[in-house]
């Protein structure tokens, strides 16, 4: 009698071990394709985020209007402030969001609670009577994860003389002629530094034509 076929304890037992070891490697490989997906639409979301906040800034700040955001001691109008973390300034938003007419725009830089920073946006409507401003929704974050950044700014003063480059712009009655946005993100992308030239002031214009009348400036 013949004895019937079949596979001994160690061959089934060697099949096993086998198959664990291929499936082991197809779920490391699958793990790790998901991982590179994930990573890679990460960094893509993260540059479209980059680039839609400095579209935007690029476009507000350029737009930056001589429309009174208060008063000096001396009741003369304040168009512009800027410290190192937070500006503020009047422009008309894009589009359907722009119905309401020019508003009062601030952008901060503010702890975010876990050792870094967020840029976030507010806005608010510049009643005509004078009456405060009146805040819209809560502030938008236009970017977060931000490890380090300021602002800066660079202009001239009344009598028309260059200012470098500072952390604070002083004279709110005139609008600086760049403003500096650096920031430093965490990882390898990186935010390109972004220099915005501003509308010209009229003050400035009007200084221009005095000394080529050769007039004076008190």
């Amino acid at each position: 009698m013949k004895r019937a076929a079949g596979f001994t304890l160690l061959e089934v037992l060697a099949a096993l071990v086998l198959l664990a070891l291929l499936l082991v490697g197809v779920y490391s490989g699958i793990r790790t394709a998901s991982h590179s997906v994930r990573s890679g639409t990460a960094a893509i979301e993260r540059t479209d985020q980059v680039r839609s906040a400095q579209q935007f800034l690029r476009r507000e700040l350029a737009q930056s209007m001589l429309q009174p955001i208060g008063r000096t001691d001396q009741g003369e109008p304040v168009y512009f402030q800027g410290s190192a973390r937070e500006m503020r300034y009047v422009a008309p938003l894009p589009g359907y969001l722009g119905k309401l007419g020019p508003q009062l725009q601030r952008l901060q830089l503010v702890d975010d609670g876990h050792g870094g920073l967020r840029l976030e946006l507010s806005l608010a409507l510049l009643p005509p009577d004078g009456q405060p401003p009146q805040p819209l929704g809560e502030p938008q974050v236009l970017l977060d994860r931000i490890k380090a950044g300021g602002f800066a700014y660079r202009g001239v003063d009344r009598q028309g003389a260059a200012l470098p480059w500072s952390p604070a712009w002083v004279d709110g009655r005139l609008l600086p002629q760049l403003v500096r946005i650096e920031l430093q993100a965490p990882g390898a992308l990186d935010w390109p530094q972004l220099d915005v030239p501003l509308r010209a002031n009229p003050a400035q214009t009007e200084l221009s034509r005095m000394r080529m009348r050769g007039g004076s400036i008190r």
